[in-house]
Order: C-alpha cells, then sequence, then structure tokens
C-alpha cells in the first residue's frame, strides 16, 4: 500500500471513465480498425500483428529473439502505489505469456497535473518500479504527458530463444487447457469504484506477476499460451482457437473464482467491458448446460486486468479447466459445459 500521507484518501477511480484493462476498446471495433495492418514481410518477425499475439518477437541472431510490448491503462484501484504496482505487473505479463524473460521498462504516462499533482504520480512511478525490481528489471526511461484523465503504464523488452517461444496460434487439439490465476478482478474492480470497498484477494492477484507460471509452463513442454486480459477468459480463449484452428471444451465448474468474486457479481456489480466481451464472443460459443446461466457467462467473459496465462498443455500446480478440440467448421469455437 502506498507510505504518502494522504495518498490512500485520494479516490483515483473517479478521474477515469474506465479502470484497468475494461478500458480496452471493444475487441471487434479493434480488429476492424486494425484490419489488413500487417506490415513488412521481414522473416525475422517471428510474431507481428497477424494473429493479435500478445507482443512482437524479432529474431535478431540465430538462438535469440526479442520481445517487444506495451500496456497502459486508468486507474482501477484508489491506491496510487497499488495501480502502479498492478500496471507493471500487466505489461510484464506479455512478455511471460510468450515465454520469455523481461530486460528492461519504460514508464508511460498521461497525467492532469493540475486535478492530482506529482506527488501521487511518484507513488504510481514508486509501485511500478518496484514490482519492475521484483522482476529483476530496471526502468530505465519513459515518455509522459499532460491528460484529462490518468493513465500509466510501460513499455517493456524480453528476450527468448525462438524454440521456446508460446505464442497464441501454436494450439494443437487434444490437449489440456490451463489457467494460472482465478478470474474475477473486473468485477471487484467494479465494485471497488461504486462503494471504495478493497479486495485485498484481487490485488494480490493483479500484482502478482506471471513468471513462475510462465516458467512452469516451458518446463512442461508448451507452446501455445496467452495471458488473460481485457477480453475476458472467454475472449482470449476464442481469439486463441481462432488463430489456431481448433475448438475448445471448456469445464464452467473447473474455472476458478478471486475470492468474492461471484458474490460481487450477484450483486449486479458488472463491468460494462465484460458486458461488451460476451456480445463479441457469443456468436461463437455454444453452452451445454441448462445450468449455466446469463450471470456465469458474464464471469467467464469478465475484464481481467494483469490476469494469469491460459496455457495449452497441463501445467503441474495449476487447474485445468477444459480441453482443446478438432475444429468442426458448423460448429461454435467454444464449447461450454
Amino acid at each position: 500500500m502506498s507510505d504518502e500521507a494522504g495518498s490512500n484518501n485520494i479516490n483515483l477511480t473517479s478521474f477515469a471513465a474506465g479502470g484497468g484493462c475494461a478500458c480496452k476498446i471493444p475487441a471487434g471495433e479493434l480488429e476492424s480498425a486494425v484490419e489488413g495492418l500487417i506490415g513488412t514481410a521481414d522473416p525475422n518477425v517471428l510474431v507481428g500483428l497477424d494473429d493479435g499475439d500478445d507482443a512482437a518477437a524479432v529474431k535478431i541472431q540465430d538462438g535469440l529473439a526479442v520481445i517487444s510490448t506495451a500496456d497502459f491503462f486508468a486507474p482501477m484501484l484508489n491506491d496510487p502505489y497499488d495501480w502502479g504496482r498492478v500496471a507493471a505487473a500487466n505489461a510484464l505479463s506479455d512478455v511471460y505469456a510468450m515465454g520469455g524473460t523481461p530486460v528492461t521498462a519504460i514508464n508511460l504516462v498521461g497525467w492532469p497535473n493540475d486535478a492530482l499533482g506529482l506527488d501521487v504520480l511518484r507513488e504510481v512511478l514508486r509501485g511500478g518500479m518496484d514490482v519492475a525490481t521484483q522482476a529483476g528489471i530496471s526502468v530505465t526511461g519513459g515518455h509522459s504527458i499532460t491528460a484529462p484523465e490518468p493513465m500509466y503504464g510501460m513499455a517493456a523488452t524480453g528476450i527468448v530463444a525462438p524454440d521456446k517461444l508460446m505464442r497464441n496460434d501454436a494450439a494443437q487439439p487434444g490437449l489440456p487447457i490451463t489457467l494460472t490465476k482465478p478470474i474475477g478482478v473486473g468485477i471487484l474492480n467494479n465494485k471497488h469504484k461504486a462503494t471504495g470497498e478493497v479486495s485485498q484477494a484481487a490485488v494480490a492477484s493483479m500484482t502478482a506477476l506471471n513468471r513462475e507460471a510462465s516458467q512452469a509452463a516451458l518446463a512442461s513442454g508448451a507452446k501455445a499460451a496467452t495471458d488473460v486480459t481485457g477480453f475476458g477468459l472467454l475472449g482470449h480463449l476464442y481469439k486463441m482457437c481462432r488463430a489456431s484452428g481448433v475448438a475448445a471444451e471448456l469445464d464452467f465448474s473447473a474455472v476458478p473464482a478471486i475470492d468474492g468474486a461471484k458474490e460481487a457479481l450477484a450483486d449486479g456489480f458488472i463491468p460494462g467491458g465484460s458486458r461488451r466481451n460476451l456480445d463479441w464472443v457469443r456468436p461463437h460459443l455454444s453452452v451445454e448446460s441448462e445450468a449455466i446461466s446469463e450471470e456465469d457467462l458474464i464471469f467467464l467473459a469478465d475484464a481481467q486486468t494483469s490476469g494469469g496465462l491460459l496455457v495449452i498443455g497441463e501445467v503441474p500446480g495449476y487447474p485445468v479447466i477444459g480441453r482443446t478440440a478438432e475444429r468442426d467448421d458448423n460448429a461454435a469455437y467454444i464449447s461450454v459445459h
């Protein structure tokens, strides 16, 4: 938590229309905007814009590729230090999702100076730096602008051996699907914005690095993975299935929830981003059990911030939530049981 006097009393979320990854441009609209923007056919680009993967990967020499990514968002927490920690963990997550090791990061800041002041910004940056230190890297610079809403995140650079790269178009049928963090933080963040109540379980999940999960996935031989962020579990699973040409069978009862998330959902704390995610995925979704409600589907589509890894393959120590399957062109990409 922040140790600056008075910073815990700042209602940071009131300065933003949306918070965390829930403020992403809706997936369908974003895909329409970038359609056809593939770039040059550089053979050293191992992962580019083609399938909307977590980050770019570019081979720079035999046995070594650079991973490049950027992520920033408005506050989903009122505590500036914790917001900074979440934003940094979220940005580094893209490197881990591809099997990489972060090497450096730079800050990205938009700040309403007159409304918030630079002492608050310092706490945000301190949170980001502390998580970068935890990841074993340095924050080596940044860029800032004045802005009507506070924004913070990082551009992160990592390295990976090309043959260890995990990507979202490499899923094979007939394999377990593993999820390395419980979901529901979007719902709890929505409750936090409305009531001020802090979910320490959500904060702990969002600030936890995906480093150990990434290492465990690589050790298990995984070739396909992504991280679960603003498009929700359903959205990111759909993107992976579509890119890989496979289907997925999801076991709703096996999907872990953050403590208090389903209770907050029942109380009506639903982010707009989570509803938009479900609307986007619904045409590609088949619900195979009458026991699964609309509320359950919203939970599966909940817009996560700094969520876990979604790995194709069994990763010891983490729950298996379903399996991949052969793709039937006449069937939905995802079936929920």
